[in-house]
């Protein structure tokens, strides 16, 4: 039996408003390459996110996250620490760090309460 090839998987998180996820994901890189008014698609380089409407989502109850790996993460940390956003509360931005698993990890929670968390190998 042949075995697929998997090229990549792409989170689908959740929105509380289209326009204002596209226009803070944005400000993280990514562009938007499909939009209506329940579903977003964002792209920034071979990474991509979808986005699905959700009317009754609670931010600080949305369960939803994403792991992103790059080649440079001190060079993303620069990047999106730069943008501003508080280290707690919803959104937030926490630096990168050493963990204890072998990895540098930082971790992005949007306006929707969705996690992504970025990391590479020690």
């Amino acid at each position: 039996m042949t075995r697929a090839h998997l090229e990549k998987l792409s989170p689908i998180l959740l929105t509380r408003d289209v326009a204002a996820t596209a226009a803070f994901w944005s400000r993280l890189g990514f562009h938007v390459v499909y939009r209506d008014d329940s579903y977003l698609l964002m792209k920034r380089d071979n990474a991509e996110v979808h986005f699905s409407r959700s009317a009754t989502l609670d931010p600080a109850k949305n369960e939803c996250c994403a792991y992103l790996r790059m080649d440079d993460l001190r060079a993303l940390d620069g990047e999106w620490g730069a943008l501003g956003l508080p280290a707690r509360g919803i959104p937030r931005y926490e630096r990168m760090e050493r963990k204890p698993w072998q990895m540098w990890e930082a971790a992005l929670v949007d306006e929707d309460g969705n996690l992504v968390r970025a990391g590479i190998e020690v």
